[in-house]
């Protein structure tokens, strides 16, 4: 398996140093046709190609049982108990708001087609709003709708001045351009944090972004509930999606970590991540991160939440993260589960986001 994982990743390097030079090649051509063009160097669209990852891990999920859980070492950091102590807070501030100035905060989701994963998210954000006394409301729009019907909704909710956070369930179908629609979400009503004004911010030191992204987000909230120090250690965030894996990259360094990023075109990704004392798995690749792939003691924060077919579910599946829990419980120090870890402190990070744009547009401090 491991020799197919190294071939595979030979053929992609090749292909990649390919396009390069070729990319390259064709830059020197136009040097010499167009006086605009300076530089050697490719567009970086261009040259965005896609992360795909070839897992060394066992795709048999059925041979990976809780036989080993009398041997687990690590200690869980619990998302649910977490997210309810900052629920809790935020419940409470609403209420305060309320009664100060006869407002709450509002929150709407615009839902593109009918994914069932999708639709439990949603289900579990709009719950969760209930639970802290915040307005919620979705626009349910079909499958094949046009990009004007999804700007409409935007334009719609912007205009309402009980609506303080707009957020765009992800992902959208591929007909629709998921840049330029998250790029219509005003900055201010930007809860989810993706606006690039809000992205720019968290990448510049001495700035402060309106929104953090919600994951990312969490998973610092996390770290330092579970009393990890972050300040100086080293970090392996697995994974660079805009999403996820760039904006903790990117909060890890505010936070003075030193940190590396895996992805799928990095030679010696388990030695790499094995000289982490933080690890954040954000790849989407269900139990890629062995247990080889951690050093005794590491901090483990995993963000996958990847659906696997299992009839014994209630829905016929279940949902595994990209750290292979078992193996990674008896070499780490402490570890997120999935489901009940990182998920339902990004639900609050979206609730506390949606208090604090509340709390901007009526000057309430």
């Amino acid at each position: 398996m491991q020799s197919d994982h190294c071939v595979h990743m030979a053929l992609l390097y090749k292909s990649l140093s390919r396009k390069v030079l070729l990319t390259s090649a064709a830059m020197k051509r136009r040097i010499t046709t167009d006086a605009c063009q300076i530089l050697m160097s490719p567009s970086l669209t261009s040259i965005d190609f896609p992360d795909i990852w070839t897992s060394s891990s066992c795709s048999d999920y059925s041979s990976i049982t809780k036989s080993y859980d009398d041997q687990q070492t690590a200690t869980v950091i619990d998302g649910r108990v977490i997210a309810e102590e900052i629920t809790s807070g935020i419940t409470s501030e609403v209420r305060r708001m309320k009664n100060a100035t006869g407002n709450i905060p509002g929150l709407a989701v615009i839902m593109v087609g009918q994914r069932r994963d999708s639709q439990t998210y949603v289900r579990n954000k709009i719950a969760a709003c209930e639970e802290a006394g915040i307005k919620s409301e979705i626009s349910n729009l079909p499958e094949d709708c046009t990009e004007d019907q999804v700007l409409n909704a935007l334009s719609r909710f912007h205009e309402d001045p009980s609506i303080h956070g707009i957020l765009v369930q992800l992902p959208l179908p591929q007909h629709l351009d998921e840049s330029k629609i998250l790029n219509s979400v005003h900055l201010e009503k930007d809860v989810d944090g993706f606006h690039p004004l809000n992205m720019g911010n968290l990448a510049m030191r001495g700035r402060e972004p309106l929104f953090l992204p919600c994951t990312p987000k969490g998973c610092i909230e996390l770290l330092i509930r579970s009393g990890v120090e972050i300040t100086g250690k080293r970090a392996v965030v697995i994974g660079r999606s805009n999403i996820v894996g760039l904006p903790t990259s990117l909060l890890l360094q505010r936070h003075h970590a030193t940190v590396s990023i895996v992805h799928a075109f990095t030679r010696n990704p388990e030695q790499i991540a094995r000289e982490a004392d933080i690890v954040v798995a954000a790849a989407g690749v269900p139990n890629l991160v062995r247990g080889s792939w951690l050093k005794p003691g590491a901090i483990v924060i995993d963000v996958g939440t990847n659906p696997v077919e299992d009839p014994s579910c209630e829905f016929g599946y279940r949902l595994i993260g990209d750290v292979c829990y078992e193996e990674a419980s008896r070499v780490a120090s402490a570890i997120t589960p999935v489901p009940g870890g990182v998920g339902p402190v990004t639900v609050a990070m979206l609730l506390l986001n949606t208090l604090e744009s509340a709390k901007r547009a009526h000057n309430f401090a």
